[in-house]
């Protein structure tokens, strides 16, 4: 039995006894080993962060759980049939969208997610820098292997920010806003941003990666002092700590159901959801696109997600990749 079986096992013992005891016998048959070797797992868990009481002729009972990320408690009764099948957990990471990237490469299961809790590398849109300090936030990963071509990988985009803004009205009980075509706002301030990134062939696709960064507890000191965009997390708005693997499961289970959507579905079902959460149309904005700015008034979005503005001058543009900002 591998340490993640090992740990799984004990967690779900400890889950089914609610506030009672699990007693070392009941471990140790339950994982096949001796009473020395239960220890040294309760030591394990220990060190994670777990707080276990040891009674003699009693057994062990689970008193604190930390807020860690573990596929063991993220799949915890995970009621979802696609995303989450397989979880992979790291204490620390570069990306975890290019530890997607690896698994897809290798041919992961569909529906695969990265969690980490830290970035050394974190990224943004436009190869810029996702703040990502450890033991406050979500920076996940999920790999899909959506069967349409390359062409529509964009639309995925959407998929994930009606999941990221599902879960943060959810669990933060939050009033949440999107920003075109890939951040989730709250109050005007960015609480969370997209990153999808393609593996393809001309015409089809071999994995998407939907990279999700959710500030949960960052506190107004964390942020860094250049941010292009006012942040927050939904820890400041809502005033109280934010359980990590709630929101998890909770983001995990609406891509979920939005992916079933868009595969029986299609883009215009999903587009829907996310409209839901787009509050600019029929105002003006301004877009960046980085060798010039237009400014126009927001006329709703096409078929295919892109943006469409009238502009100041009465003409029209179809924007489909940019950055914008309401005036």
């Amino acid at each position: 039995m591998t340490v993640l079986d090992a740990r799984t096992t004990i967690l779900a013992l400890f889950r089914n006894a609610g506030d009672g005891f699990v007693s070392g016998a009941q471990i140790s048959r339950a994982l096949g080993v001796s009473r020395t070797a239960v220890w040294k797992k309760i030591e394990q868990l220990r060190l994670l962060g777990y707080a276990i009481e040891a009674v003699p002729s009693k057994g062990y009972r689970l008193q604190v759980t930390p807020d860690l990320l573990l596929p063991e408690e993220v799949k915890a009764d995970l009621d979802t049939a696609l995303i989450g099948r397989e979880v992979v957990y790291c204490s620390e990471t570069d990306s975890t969208n290019l530890r997607a990237h690896e698994l897809g490469k290798a041919g992961a299961i569909e529906g695969t997610v990265v969690l980490a809790d830290s970035q050394t590398a974190g990224k943004g849109r436009l190869g810029r820098k996702w703040c990502s300090p450890p033991g406050v936030n979500v920076y996940a990963s999920v790999l899909v292997r959506p069967p349409v071509a390359p062409r529509y990988a964009s639309q995925l985009t959407f998929l994930s920010a009606a999941a990221v803004a599902r879960a943060v009205s959810e669990i933060g009980n939050l009033t949440v806003t999107v920003k075109w075509p890939n951040d989730v706002l709250v109050g005007g301030r960015k609480v969370a941003g997209l990153l999808n990134e393609l593996d393809a062939e001309t015409e089809r696709i071999h994995y998407l990666v939907l990279g999700i960064g959710v500030n949960i507890n960052m506190d107004s000191g964390q942020f860094p002092d250049d941010l292009r965009y006012p942040a927050t997390s939904m820890m400041l708005e809502c005033g109280q700590t934010i359980s990590r693997r709630d929101f998890t499961r909770s983001l995990l289970r609406h891509l979920d159901s939005l992916y079933a959507l868009y595969l029986k579905q299609g883009f215009e079902a999903v587009l829907g959801a996310w409209l839901e959460y787009f509050d600019l149309t029929g105002r003006m904005v301004e877009v960046d696109f980085q060798d010039r700015k237009v400014v126009g008034c927001v006329k709703g979005l096409g078929g295919d997600g892109a943006l469409l503005l009238e502009l100041t001058d009465g003409s029209s543009e179809r924007v489909l990749a940019g950055d914008v900002r309401p005036l």
